[in-house]
């Protein structure tokens, strides 16, 4: 397990033989994914008045007394309220080597909920990053942003990817990867990770103005969270109707307005590609690019949009939330970057049709809680 690289199913599944993995309950094997491995719920949320790291020396059960509300039981499903935050224990726990590092992230399908998840270790001053050599339980923080949401033990709301070493590509290692196997249509903007913009062009996400984004004619480029929804229970897939929960964002100018706290789904111009020897991350773009946060969900595994994976590229979903003034972003404007990163081995299977991969082809698409 010395090999420099982002751990593979196949060792993933070793380091859960092994006892490196653990849990309170048998870890199925549709929980390991082609270079991650996702997270089951435990059956008790505590709603806390303020979301805490609890820094070095101190473990989260030490700190929960000092913030928790009340305790839910989930046992049956409950309810956690938009605005709350939460802190739900994870069933599974690690005992990393000492060369070993892991890092969380929500689900593709939770991000686009604008459901904000976010892993907590004993002694951690940084969420969704497990220390190298990392010894104990693992933890959830859940701040519904945009809806409230019904969830029950043992459902997969994160997942980790496991490091040894330096796995990051630099920029030349990038450029000579797309060389090799293209990772992007067209040409690939690279600088600290391979760059995307947002897709604004009339016709970009669907059927089809109106520069503000809201309702009105023009095409079809995304999607805003409205403001006084329902509830949507996690775990019914393909349950409920879009328009009940989101407004359809439409523009024929090529580009929108985005307003300050509203959340949007909107979709990348570029196809992205993940070729089976590598994996990536979503990282945020610098600050001053503007106003706006994009991306929850941020792991791509190998195989994803891959043409040997029954992929012609995928394009990415963006999740952005505006913050504090309204901000114009513009079609082509860049919003972020792909950081790739070496596997230390070729997983056994790629993300994509064996696995029934819910996005491999994706374009523009609301998560798998909504109808098509």
């Amino acid at each position: 397990m010395d090999q420099p690289g982002v751990l593979s199913d196949r060792m993933i599944a070793a380091m859960i033989e092994r006892g490196r993995i653990s849990a309170d309950s048998t870890i199925a094997p549709e929980q390991v994914q082609p270079a991650s491995l996702d997270l089951r719920l435990g059956a008790t949320a505590y709603r806390v008045r303020a979301s805490f790291l609890p820094g070095r020396g101190r473990t989260v059960a030490q700190r929960l007394p000092d913030f928790t509300m009340h305790r839910i039981d989930l046992s049956r499903g409950a309810v956690l309220e938009k605005g709350c935050v939460y802190v739900v224990p994870l069933l599974e726990r690690l005992r990393l080597p000492a060369d070993m590092t892991a890092a969380a992230s929500a689900k593709s399908s939770i991000g686009r909920l604008d459901l904000l998840c976010r892993v907590i270790t004993d002694q951690g001053e940084e969420f969704d990053r497990v220390p190298r050599g990392y010894e104990g339980p693992l933890y959830v923080e859940i701040c519904p942003g945009s809806f409230s949401v019904v969830v029950s033990p043992g459902q997969l709301l994160t997942q980790i990817i496991l490091r040894i070493g330096d796995t990051v590509l630099d920029d030349s290692d990038l450029q000579a990867l797309h060389a090799r196997d293209p990772i992007v249509d067209g040409t690939p903007v690279i600088s600290g990770g391979l760059g995307f913009s947002v897709d604004l062009r009339p016709g970009a996400g669907g059927s089809g103005g109106t520069g503000s984004g809201s309702g009105g004619g023009g095409a079809l480029v995304g999607y805003r969270a409205k403001p006084h929804a329902g509830v949507i229970d996690l775990s019914k897939i393909g349950a409920y109707a879009a328009a009940d929960f989101w407004e359809e964002l439409r523009t024929d100018a090529g580009w929108i307005i985005l307003d300050p706290g509203a959340f949007y789904i909107l979709v990348s111009r570029e196809a992205i590609s993940i070729p089976p020897t590598h994996a990536a991350e979503m990282a945020p773009y610098l600050a001053m690019a503007g106003e706006f946060r994009v991306h929850y969900a941020g792991f791509f595994d190998p195989g994803f949009g891959h043409r040997g994976a029954g992929g012609s590229g995928s394009r990415g979903v963006l999740e952005v939330r505006c913050h504090e003034a309204p901000f114009v972003l513009e079609h082509g404007q860049v919003v972020g970057r792909l950081v790739y990163e070496r596997m230390a081995e070729p997983p056994a299977r790629l993300y994509g049709a064996a696995l029934n991969s819910s996005y491999q082809g994706q374009g523009l698409r609301l998560s798998k809680h909504f109808r098509r």
